[in-house]
């Protein structure tokens, strides 16, 4: 397991695309990122290219969405090729149209699937194929159900990597929102599953938000993965290093983070993309303090003008009061 894998920053859809990862990785040199999920299908037949990242984001991981073995082997092969430093399956998100897909969560009802999955992209690619899961689908919630599952892929498909999140998912009644928050977080199940397969590497996801929260997870597991935390609240970023890597490089301060996106969003503006497009990503680095709102308003009210410009991130700068030493 690479270093990284003990704090990463959770694949989520229109959140994490590489405007956010450059902005969280300004923050942490250690943590491991993920990209949103991409289809098997938009990487094949989209037009575009659904691999770019910004080299800066490494140690980056690739989260692909599919459940046909060549398909899944093909996208690997090119993502190993692009410098990609993990790939993860999907196996837990709910929403109806990643099931009429055919992957996200209802694939753990089909594990030798997934082991076939795992092993097609483990043949073509020479870096590692993890697995993000849920702890159950449906009535299909036992433990005997969950562990049968990981015995499954680790065996079968040599998966030795596996996410999991806490939470089963309801694959028809709940929302993809609601399946964040209204079934029941089971710590101690996924903390079980770690006892039992000791020779795996596992991380573990859900509803986690403070320092304190990794600290006493990571007794018992190899890794905590934060989602909306992470992007809602990003200056818990900052202190990623030294928390929880025993960095002893200076903590940054909330401007020292604004002033240098300045260059990133120069470039990047300078290749056509929207201000709005990468400013959303840092509403929330002031999150609770004086001017916040001031701050959060302004970019909203401003970013997506045409021609805004890096002077719309220096104004709301403005409004943060100068004497706070943050």
């Amino acid at each position: 397991m690479y270093p990284s894998a003990r704090f990463s920053v959770a694949p989520m859809l229109d959140w994490t695309d590489r405007h956010c990862r450059y902005f969280h990785r300004l923050m942490s040199k250690e943590a491991l990122l993920y990209t949103e999920m991409v289809t098997t299908g938009a990487i094949i037949h989209g037009k575009g290219d659904f691999l770019s990242y910004n080299e800066e984001e490494h140690p980056l991981a690739l989260q692909l969405g599919g459940s046909n073995p060549v398909d899944l082997a093909r996208c690997a092969k090119l993502a190993a090729d692009r410098g990609y430093n993990e790939i993860n399956l999907n196996v837990g998100c709910p929403s109806d149209r990643v099931q009429n897909g055919m992957f996200g969560a209802c694939l753990m009802g089909e594990a030798e699937l997934v082991a076939q999955c795992v092993a097609a992209m483990r043949e073509v690619a020479d870096i590692p194929v993890t697995v993000k899961t849920r702890i159950g689908i449906d009535e299909q919630d036992s433990y005997e159900f969950l562990s049968h599952f990981i015995q499954t892929v680790s065996e079968k498909g040599g998966c030795d990597n596996f996410t999991i999140h806490a939470r089963k998912a309801w694959l028809k009644g709940l929302s993809p929102k609601e399946n964040r928050e209204v079934p029941p977080l089971d710590y101690p199940r996924v903390y079980q599953l770690k006892q039992d397969f000791p020779q795996l590497t596992m991380a573990i996801n859900g509803g986690i938000k403070t320092f304190e929260e990794m600290e006493q997870h990571l007794k018992y597991m190899d890794g905590v993965m934060v989602g909306r935390e992470a992007y809602q609240s990003p200056y818990l970023m900052a202190e990623v290093d030294q928390r929880l890597f025993g960095s002893e490089r200076p903590v940054m301060k909330r401007r020292e983070v604004i002033e240098a996106m300045y260059p990133y969003i120069e470039r990047q503006l300078a290749n056509g993309s929207c201000l709005g497009h990468i400013t959303r990503h840092m509403l929330g680095l002031f999150q609770s303090m004086p001017g916040a709102r001031q701050w959060r308003r302004y970019i909203s009210e401003n970013a997506h003008k045409p021609g805004a410009g890096i002077e719309v991130v220096q104004q709301a700068l403005a409004k943060i009061p100068a004497e706070l030493d943050v």
